[in-house]
């Protein structure tokens, strides 16, 4: 009998708050949380940090958060991350200019680019195909990289997209479009179904892309 009400107790205390926090530090808390992966401990931490540490360090980080926000947008070229208009990949002479990847975000590029294999040109859609969120073809940048492949001389595109459902979908329409106009290729994974190009090592992304096959 002792055990049940030790447990009813320990349940209860468990849902409410495990803290009082003064309202700007639980403000603070609350928007580190909506950070993706940070849950309540380590946006606690991450507040009591912040709190701790000399005003002048509070102050830098609330600048880049707001330059970064300000001056941060998107390749009007390849709609990779940039500060610039066209960013430094595209702008890069020394890059080959008929070979070119496509991803679905600007994460993957950052990915790829660790490996220091690859020395073509991106092409960033955006998101994946997925009719059950409301993303089609028009919501990316498909139409985009059809021109780009058209106008440009591209004679090799490597589509590096994660598998999954979302994924294959994407990979096979791109594909399809692609086709009469360059080689298609689709890189080989040593990720399980679902697994992201931008949490798998180095070496596994540049085995993927030197084992790369022509698309079906």
């Amino acid at each position: 009998m002792l055990r049940c009400d030790f447990v009813a107790l320990t349940a209860a205390a468990s849902t409410r708050s495990p803290a009082i926090y003064t309202r700007p530090l639980a403000k603070l808390i609350e928007e580190f949380q909506r950070l993706p992966g940070v849950g309540p401990k380590t946006a606690q931490r991450l507040a009591l940090h912040v709190i701790k540490r000399p005003e002048s360090e509070a102050r830098s980080l609330a600048q880049a958060l707001m330059e970064a926000k300000q001056q941060v947008g998107l390749c009007s070229i390849c709609f990779h991350l940039s500060a610039e208009p066209v960013c430094e990949v595209c702008r890069s002479t020394s890059r080959d200019q008929q070979t070119l990847c496509v991803v679905a975000d600007s994460r993957d590029v950052i990915a790829l680019e660790k490996t220091r294999e690859y020395k073509g040109r991106y092409h960033v859609l955006g998101g994946l195909i997925s009719p059950m969120d409301g993303i089609g073809p028009e919501q990316l940048n498909i139409g985009q990289l059809v021109h780009r492949v058209n106008k440009e001389d591209i004679q090799e595109v490597i589509l590096a997209i994660s598998p999954s459902i979302e994924g294959d979908t994407t990979t096979l329409y791109v594909g399809q479009l692609l086709k009469p106009f360059t080689r298609v290729t689709r890189i080989a994974f040593g990720l399980p179904m679902g697994g992201d190009l931008e949490y798998a090592d180095e070496v596994t992304l540049a085995r993927a892309l030197e084992g790369r096959r022509e698309l079906d």
